[in-house]
């Protein structure tokens, strides 16, 4: 299956990064390299560095962006050893980074991944593939308890300990294999009503053990925290979310660094001496406009955050 990933809010995060042609960019999640083609295309003497952890999609990046490859360097590495990775590449100070925290259409629609409760396949869910948690020992061997704990807190499912006694309840008996029968067993959990709801009703099951297979909100967090030192002054980081736990953490993060002095408000002068490190460009989230959510339904979604290194 071909590596398709259509970019989402392309014009936004360009003009976001305020790219400069003899600049050092980062794609943290290169994916299709959607992103990352028209990064390139703006460059000249400048450098862009391609970070995925999913070997499929840097294969394919690397076959899209060969027109470019003069300018293109490739790294397979979790972004949350962002620092490490651009230090072996010898790239200490970056323009612009840009993190698109979303599942590529190609992770979601190979059953063979095992991402998607639509399509039936092996409970996998691993981003690198190379790793060895998957979502196949999460669902059979985790303890009830922190079953109900990830459905509910990377999931915001209301209904997330009747779903884990079900799970526990059936991999006692046998083990549960595929996507499919997880999404029926999910679905079976619930209410009658909640399964009538817009939504699939292992759409949010599924999202939180995708992240905990993948230690995505924990991976966020580290990534920004190193990638705010690497920036130069003036530079900029964009960052696109898809669900409200990964954008609290983009917000949350804004603010610490844009804050500056965290001395108690009754002392008369500041001694702890902290300075502000970002200043947010876009106070609101940037959404997707309706001529892209007609184009691609799956950026419904998504929200675009920049700020500037001070």
């Amino acid at each position: 299956m071909e590596f398709i990933h259509e970019p989402v809010l392309l014009n936004e995060c360009i003009e976001a990064l305020g790219i400069k042609p003899d600049g050092i960019y980062v794609d943290a999640t290169t994916g299709g390299a959607g992103h990352s083609a028209e990064i390139a295309k703006r460059l000249k003497n400048g450098r862009l560095i391609c970070i995925d952890r999913d070997s499929d999609a840097l294969n394919a990046a690397k076959v899209r962006l060969s027109p470019f490859a003069d300018r293109v360097i490739f790294i397979k590495s979790n972004f949350g050893n962002l620092s490490r990775a651009l230090n072996e590449a010898g790239i200490t100070a970056i323009n612009g980074i840009l993190f698109d925290l979303g599942v590529s259409s190609y992770q979601l629609d190979a059953p063979e991944r095992g991402f998607s409760y639509m399509n039936d396949g092996p409970l996998d869910m691993r981003m690198d593939k190379s790793q060895t948690l998957t979502a196949y020992d999460i669902v059979n061997t985790w303890p009830e308890e922190e079953l109900a704990r990830i459905l509910f807190e990377y999931g915001e499912e209301r209904f997330s300990r009747r779903i884990a006694n079900s799970i526990a309840t059936k991999r006692a008996a046998a083990k549960i294999e595929t996507t499919a029968e997880l999404a029926k067993l999910i679905a079976s959990a619930m209410p009658a009503a909640s399964r009538r709801e817009k939504q699939h009703p292992a759409k949010r099951s599924f999202q939180a053990i995708r992240i905990a297979v993948n230690s995505e909100l924990d991976e966020v967090e580290k990534a920004l925290n190193e990638a705010v030192p690497l920036l130069i002054t003036g530079g900029r980081i964009a960052v696109i979310t898809f669900h409200s736990l990964e954008d609290r953490i983009v917000k949350q993060t804004y603010r610490e660094k844009s804050k500056g002095c965290t001395c108690p408000p009754d002392f008369p002068v500041c001694v702890c001496g902290k300075k502000p490190e970002l200043k947010i460009i876009n106070r609101k989230s940037i959404l997707p406009g309706d001529k892209e959510l007609g184009e691609n339904p799956r950026s419904r979604s998504a929200k675009l955050r920049t700020a500037e290194k001070l």
